[in-house]
């Protein structure tokens, strides 16, 4: 019988790596996992980007599918350290006119402040509301048959148009606005089928569980997923990159957190000329440049609504984030992009020196551009918020090269792992009963190329696990519960 060094390896320390390794460790397995960089946590890494004191998310920075995900949840994060804070205002859209909508915890409250679209929002929402916690674990994974078909079919009836279908819903300018930023997470055209999926889900979870914000960072997360894995007996290394299979101990199964463009230089050896072919046919989207500043004050934004949220959609009108999204996917820069920014330092006086804040911030971008979108950005920001230019003390800018340099599954900074369009939505990476299997045995992806793609949520790490054990320890997982909070 062959002597293994380890049951398992998990090759790269971003959530969904952190998942399976979890996910397999729980099993009872032996787990190495294996980070590139100095720190753990892919995405999920804060560090000082401009000025000393001043600590900024470098990657992801608000968790609405952290603090929704079936399987964290299941996790005891809080007591490795986790600590969410919840902003009053989850997401606020500003509009020119000085106003604001808002997306809070209360569907209520929400929908009231929207006017004559107080029952549009209600009959969209409140449907999934009612059936998020029995069918998340579906809509967050692979395809397959359904827990709750009923639930799913009608979710998906919603889901799979475009935004701008969906958009008609609505009759005010306000409503329309608010879905435009909430869809244009999809990092698509809004008139591309299943771009509503996006908006919805991060509805929904806004309402379940808000967006909130890791108390120091949003390293704590991958802090706190690494310290409940050591304390179930899995091992981390860390600055070690991988280029070979040659340079990984033996084991029965690797997991994979890469997308299809490093896996196929690792292992592409060892696949089946179909599934070469259909990785190499992977498709990466749009990209996205992103800024850091260092503030003296808080951002001024107009409406007051707007000082006390979390997360801002800055591009006003449904039509201007539209056609925003559009040109950028033709490989146009627009001079008024729509614009994605989250003040955490606001909520959190970890974040920066007393009586300073930072903030985070990013637009879309071609796919591999190396355009400077610093001023766009920044009269985004001033058009809505008049004299914050004045306030900036540093900036920190990162394009779609950077982007991928400092990560290397940011293909020409796609953050999402490649396109999530109707064709890669559940099928991602590849056409397959089981999309994080490779045709070699025992070689899996876990990445955000799996379903349910990008986003800190672990359910790629998850479903990957859960098919490794099932197929290489003809072990079962535990299976998830519905939960609510």
């Amino acid at each position: 019988m062959a002597h293994y060094e380890y049951d398992a390896v998990v090759v790269g320390s971003g959530p969904n790596g952190l998942a399976a390794g979890i996910a397999l460790q729980q099993a009872g397995l032996s787990v190495l996992l294996i980070e590139g960089q100095k720190t753990i946590g892919g995405g999920l890494r804060t560090s000082e980007l401009t000025l000393p004191g001043f600590k900024h998310d470098v990657c992801s920075a608000i968790h609405p599918m952290a603090a929704g995900s079936p399987f964290f949840q299941s996790l005891p994060l809080t007591e490795h350290g986790l600590e969410y804070i919840q902003p009053p205002v989850a997401a606020a859209h500003p509009f020119d006119d000085g106003t604001a909508a808002i997306l809070t915890s209360s569907i209520d409250k929400t929908a009231e402040l929207l006017g004559k679209d107080r029952l549009p929002y209600l009959r969209l929402i409140e449907p999934l509301l009612n059936d998020w916690p029995k069918m998340a674990a579906d809509v967050l994974g692979p395809l397959q048959f359904p827990t709750y078909p009923i639930k799913m079919a009608e979710f998906g009836l919603k889901a799979l148009p475009s935004a701008s279908r969906l958009s008609n819903y609505f009759s005010t300018e306000k409503a329309k606005g608010l879905w435009a930023g909430m869809a244009a997470h999809s990092i698509q055209p809004l008139s591309h089928m299943t771009t509503s999926a996006i908006g919805l889900v991060l509805m929904t979870a806004g309402h379940l569980y808000g967006w909130p914000l890791p108390k120091g960072g949003s390293q704590s997360i991958a802090n706190a997923l690494a310290s409940y894995f050591v304390s179930l007996g899995g091992k981390i290394e860390t600055d070690q990159w991988i280029h070979s299979l040659t340079q990984l101990p033996s084991s029965r199964a690797i997991l994979f957190d890469l997308t299809p463009r490093q896996l196929l230089k690792i292992a592409g050896d060892q696949f089946s000329p179909l599934y070469r072919w259909q990785l190499n046919n992977y498709k990466y989207g749009m990209g996205v440049f992103k800024v850091d500043w260092a503030l003296d004050g808080p951002v001024p934004f107009k409406a007051a609504e707007c000082r006390q949220a979390g997360t801002l959609h800055l591009g006003n009108t449904f039509h201007e984030i539209a056609l925003s999204e559009k040109e950028i996917w033709s490989g146009k820069h627009p001079k008024a992009p729509y614009v994605l920014l989250a003040q955490q330092s606001i909520f959190d006086p970890s974040r920066a020196p007393e009586g300073k804040h930072t903030l985070w911030g990013y637009c879309h971008v071609p796919h591999g551009s190396t355009v400077d979108m610093t001023d766009a950005i920044e009269n985004q920001v001033e058009r809505f918020a008049p004299g914050f230019k004045d306030r900036i003390l540093a900036r920190h800018t990162m394009n779609t090269i950077q982007m991928e340099l400092y990560n290397p599954n940011y293909i020409g900074g796609d953050i999402n792992g490649g396109v999530i369009d109707l064709t890669q939505l559940y099928t991602r990476p590849a056409l397959r009963l089981s999309p994080c299997k490779t045709s070699a045995k025992g070689i899996y992806i876990c990445s955000s190329s799996t379903p349910p793609g990008g986003g800190v949520h672990g359910m790629c790490g998850y479903y990957a696990a859960k098919s490794a054990l099932k197929d290489i320890f003809k072990t079962p997982i535990m299976p998830l519960k519905p939960f609510l909070n």
